[in-house]
């Protein structure tokens, strides 16, 4: 049975979405709503098919769409996504799933009254390189994991409805409890400022931290003169960097690492260094927003669970929240039920 869908906003994500839904196999895009009309009229001409509608009431409201995509503001998506399920669609929502834990839950309730999915996009979850960064992690070639350091700075683009851990600290935050399968923190802390009128931040740093010692950081910038994308991740036996603005070589594995011994005298701690190889994998090609159309369309038509999955967006939107609450606070820490 195909799958007939409707992508809800066609902002700067939304083109993308409306492209590889067009071509995912057991998917039939069937139409597309924003207020814009400049922009349904761009999708018209490409897409001569697909109908086109201003509000996202009609497409909810249409028997024969059976799944909606929502691409819009953050402050809509518990909103629209809770219409869509009531209205008994299946639900794919861009990152991050609403704007509070307490929003996420009640939405995950009505998809499982609704007997119907929910699914985050997030999409790096999708790439070759985080796919084999989880690889290395649950085969235990990484070791336990140690630390989680994550920059992703550039310039622009601000926006006066969330600050920028919503928008880029989500994005590892979601890579984390993937690759190391839901590894829970137990609180975070967060720093921020803003240099507008907004009153947004538009820098910050975010620490987490884990019963077993085990720390996350990531900084997260929209002033930064460069764009940076690189990720450090420490495990007890060996160590990646993932670097996402490199255009062939994303993943370094390093052969290295450390063994502390007990001191032979007071004051005097023994290491030990180790130094081997560097490995560059070879990783999947395929675009990462393809797989996320078609594992959508795949856990729609068997019942499967989703890579990217409620419970995973539930996560990460805690954290956000929690992140949120410390910025508040100059940085105290705050406990992540």
């Amino acid at each position: 049975m195909s799958i007939n869908v409707a992508i809800i906003g066609l902002g700067y994500w939304g083109p993308n979405l409306v492209r590889n839904f067009s071509q995912t196999p057991g998917c039939v895009l069937r139409a597309v709503a924003d207020l814009d009309e400049g922009r349904r009229q761009r999708i018209g001409n490409q897409y001569p098919g697909v109908q086109l509608f201003a509000d996202a009431a009609d497409v909810l409201a249409d028997p024969d769409i059976h799944a909606v995509v929502i691409a819009t503001p953050i402050h809509t998506h518990y909103r629209l996504a809770k219409q869509a399920l009531e209205a008994g669609k299946h639900v794919l929502v861009e990152k991050p799933l609403a704007t509070s834990a307490a929003e996420v839950q009640e939405l995950i309730a009505l998809a499982a009254e609704k007997q119907r999915l929910l699914m985050v996009d997030h999409t790096f979850l999708y790439t070759g390189a985080v796919q084999k960064i989880r690889d290395l992690v649950q085969s235990g070639e990484l070791g336990d994991l140690t630390y989680f350091d994550s920059t992703r700075i550039n310039l622009g683009l601000f926006n006066p409805d969330w600050s920028v851990i919503w928008d880029l600290a989500v994005h590892d935050l979601s890579i984390f409890f993937y690759i190391s399968g839901g590894k829970k923190p137990v609180r975070v802390s967060a720093t921020g400022q803003s240099h507008t009128s907004m009153g947004i931040e538009n820098i910050a740093y975010t620490t987490l931290y884990f019963e077993d010692g085990m720390i996350a950081h990531i900084t997260s910038s929209w002033i930064s003169p460069v764009k940076i994308r690189t990720t450090l991740i420490g495990g007890s036996k060996k160590m990646v960097i993932y670097d996402d603005v490199e255009p062939t070589e994303k993943i370094r594995i390093y052969d290295s690492g450390f063994q502390v011994h007990s001191p032979e005298e007071m004051h005097r701690w023994l290491v030990d260094y180790r130094f081997g190889d560097i490995h560059i994998p070879k990783l999947e090609q395929t675009e990462a927003l393809k797989n996320v159309a078609a594992d959508f369309i795949h856990c729609i038509q068997t019942g499967a669970t989703p890579r990217s999955d409620q419970q995973l967006g539930l996560q990460v939107v805690a954290v956000l929240e929690a992140a949120q609450a410390s910025i508040r606070q100059q940085g105290a820490p705050v406990s992540i039920a």
